[in-house]
């Protein structure tokens, strides 16, 4: 058998698409490879397999999993079960090989949920939400282990350290927290500056972060969202990730397109071989890039043939689905054509 061909983003070339009936919000990849998991702007919680083949929506049979969009999703590190957020408040785990009905669905926040993520060994699952707060839940059966106030606007995004010895949040704002595995509110760790700004003459916040991820090390952890925003309600700007130093809190660097667009950086991912890939969409159409840890601007780009809202990476590098705007869930690999 041939030996499979090396990863190299500037390959990048699209496999397999899956077209839904409406737009997708989220995507995520299992841990052992052999589901993709999306959201889209209707109440379910939708599986593919990993060829972005035979698509089931979860439960098979049954009410839907949620009253809204899902636009949070994690994986029990076994990839038995998939965890999703509503922007109902609800929070949900659903086996995911067998499609049943949910293990356990309990109302989580008050509003939208934009974020959650799953310890490294599985045992809690971080939220936040709209209501400013970051929750933690026992993942076995959904019981509320703890409630972490601090933030003081929608807080977006959440992150376990790759170590499991604490789970960080960004907020709208870009200030981003770092709370202890039971809950206890750590520190402060900095702000991604750049993301945001106060707009005088409307009164409004405008900007903001996204999403947030951390090298495998630890050492870095990336804040994407939008900067140089220039009108408060359409949100015109540029799909940006400042990269934070995660012991010192300080900007190590801001990454942007090297031509730039109006767009939103929706997902942003650190890749084992050592780049960060960052999923944008917004009036520039949707991209993927590709950025080096210590420079500025990607060393490649793809465009999409929609705006990008979701990314995920498959367990082993290879490929990256992405969840588009029109409605497809498109599989892209990191290597040359065969």
């Amino acid at each position: 058998m041939a030996e499979p061909a090396p990863i190299d983003p500037l390959q990048t070339h699209e496999l397999a698409s899956h077209k839904h009936d409406r737009a997708l919000v989220s995507c995520g990849w299992d841990p052992t490879g052999q589901w993709i998991v999306f959201g889209a702007e209707d109440s379910g919680v939708h599986r593919l397999a990993a060829d972005a083949t035979t698509p089931l929506t979860l439960p098979a049979a049954g009410a839907a999993a949620h009253d809204s969009w899902v636009w949070a999703l994690g994986f029990t590190p076994d990839g038995g079960r998939v965890l999703s957020g509503g922007y109902d408040g609800r929070l949900g785990a659903w086996p995911l090989a067998e499609a049943g009905p949910a293990a356990w669905l309990v109302p989580a926040h008050d509003g939208w949920i934009r974020g959650l993520a799953v310890s490294p060994d599985g045992a809690t699952v971080a939220t936040c939400g709209n209501d400013r707060l970051v929750k933690l839940w026992r993942t076995a059966d959904g019981t509320a282990l703890a409630t972490c106030p601090g933030h003081e606007s929608h807080v977006h995004a959440v992150a376990w350290r790759p170590d499991g010895q604490g789970v960080v949040s960004c907020d709208l704002k870009g200030f981003v927290k770092e709370w202890s595995p039971t809950g206890s509110p750590v520190r402060d760790v900095g702000r991604a500056e750049a993301l945001w700004k106060y707009d005088t003459q409307f009164r409004a916040d405008i900007g903001g972060a996204r999403t947030i991820a951390f090298r495998a090390d630890g050492g870095q952890v990336a804040v994407g969202g939008i900067t140089a925003v220039s009108n408060a309600f359409a949100g015109i700007g540029h799909p940006a990730v400042c990269l934070l130093d995660f012991a010192a809190g300080k900007q190590d660097l801001l990454q942007e397109p090297k031509e730039k667009q109006h767009g939103v950086c929706w997902g942003v991912a650190w890749h084992r071989q050592g780049f960060w890939v960052s999923l944008a969409g917004g009036g520039g159409g949707g991209w993927l890039r590709f950025f080096k840890p210590g420079e500025a601007t990607e060393f490649h780009a793809v465009k999409l043939p929609a705006n990008g809202r979701g990314l995920a990476l498959s367990p082993d590098g290879r490929r990256v689905a992405v969840a588009l705007a029109d409605g497809r869930l498109s599989l892209y690999g990191l290597f040359a054509k065969a």
